[in-house]
């Protein structure tokens, strides 16, 4: 899965002369946290979140007069307080690329270029949208996790005993375990019970047991 298929196309942008005041109230409009910024001829020359504003916006404690607020956040323009060196990816970058570049540079969102033109925008948001659905967080099923030895054809031998007892798979993940000679598979499963779920993945021995299991509907999981 790409960039691409899941960015915000013609993202909403704010010209590097915007005031404080009028980035905040576009930001609430539209509820959003976070907007590029573009020069007269629309082309990126930076970005500013919401943090970045708040940051410059007198405190309640101030000892500004309601009148004098305004007045001060008019005239902080987006040129002053924008990230002017934007880290951006493309629409051919892998999302969990994406979501790396992210976690690594602490930041909840990435302008998507297409050569020198702003095409989209990927943010924390839609990178959370995706992992639920990736691990079927809005199906109902049997959510099952499994501790399973890294060894080669283990997953094989999971999906057919869960085909073998008409199960029918929603979604799966693994992640690295504790001890790095295994692998937590995290399973969603329909058509089948909790309890034959277990009983029928308890038959496979080789190492791989049971860890966690639970029926979740779209509001719980119990």
């Amino acid at each position: 899965m790409l960039v691409g298929e899941r960015m915000t196309r013609r993202p909403i942008t704010v010209g590097e002369d915007a005031s404080v005041n009028e980035a905040l109230e576009l930001m609430h409009r539209e509820r959003i946290r976070r907007l590029p910024v573009v020069d007269k001829q629309g082309r990126l020359v930076g970005i500013v979140s919401e943090l970045d504003l708040l940051k410059v916006s007198p405190s309640p404690a101030t000892s500004l007069s309601i009148y004098e607020i305004p007045y001060l956040l008019a005239r902080i323009k987006m040129r002053d307080i924008m990230t002017r060196d934007v880290i951006t990816v493309t629409e051919d970058t892998p999302l969990e690329e994406a979501a790396r570049i992210m976690a690594d540079n602490k930041i909840g969102g990435l302008p998507v270029m297409r050569g020198d033109r702003l095409v989209g925008i990927i943010t924390e948001t839609d990178i959370f949208k995706i992992f639920l659905e990736m691990l079927g967080g809005r199906e109902t099923g049997v959510r099952l996790t499994i501790e399973v030895p890294e060894k080669k054809g283990m997953l094989a031998k999971i999906t057919a005993k869960i085909a073998e007892i008409g199960g029918n798979i929603l979604a799966l993940g693994t992640l690295m375990g504790e001890d790095p000679s295994t692998r937590e598979v995290t399973v969603r499963v329909s058509d089948v019970t909790k309890e034959d779920l277990v009983a029928a993945i308890g038959e496979l021995g080789e190492g791989i047991r049971v860890l966690d299991a639970r029926l979740c509907t779209l509001t719980e999981c119990a």
